[in-house]
């Protein structure tokens, strides 16, 4: 397909379960590393995001791309714990910047978001084959 060729619904609703997907993916990742520590502020886990740009091929047609992954900029947790063997020389360690109860959230909106293209898929394949059969 090249860019003059129109988007149809299928190619829309694709592109957005692909971003949807590329979402679920930096969740996962950063649900998978909540709780982890360092022994460094630089060192520890910081949470991911996706950032979504608009893809416009002509007006009143859009979908959606993943521009970016940014890291957050929120700081590490400073936890005291000398017996842990990534203790540095003070006893501490960083623990990852990742929120979990805000990740859960957003993975249940991404995955409701991603539910919802499937059945925009559903339909438009529905409908489709209802407009093939019309003609028989």
């Amino acid at each position: 397909m090249t860019m003059a060729d129109p988007l149809s619904v299928f190619d829309i609703a694709g592109r957005a379960m692909s971003a949807q997907m590329m979402r679920l993916n930096t969740t996962a990742s950063n649900l998978a590393n909540a709780g982890s520590v360092s022994g460094s502020k630089e060192g520890a886990f910081k949470a991911l995001r996706p950032v979504f740009m608009p893809v416009t091929d002509r007006p009143g047609v859009a979908t959606v791309k993943v521009g970016s992954i940014l890291t957050s900029t929120s700081e590490a947790v400073k936890k005291h714990s000398p017996d842990h063997p990534l203790a540095d020389a003070n006893g501490d360690v960083w623990e990852a910047n990742v929120d979990s109860a805000a990740e859960m959230v957003d993975m249940l909106e991404t995955a409701r978001a991603y539910q919802n293209n499937v059945q925009v898929l559903q339909t438009a394949k529905t409908l489709t084959l209802d407009t093939l059969r019309l003609g028989k």
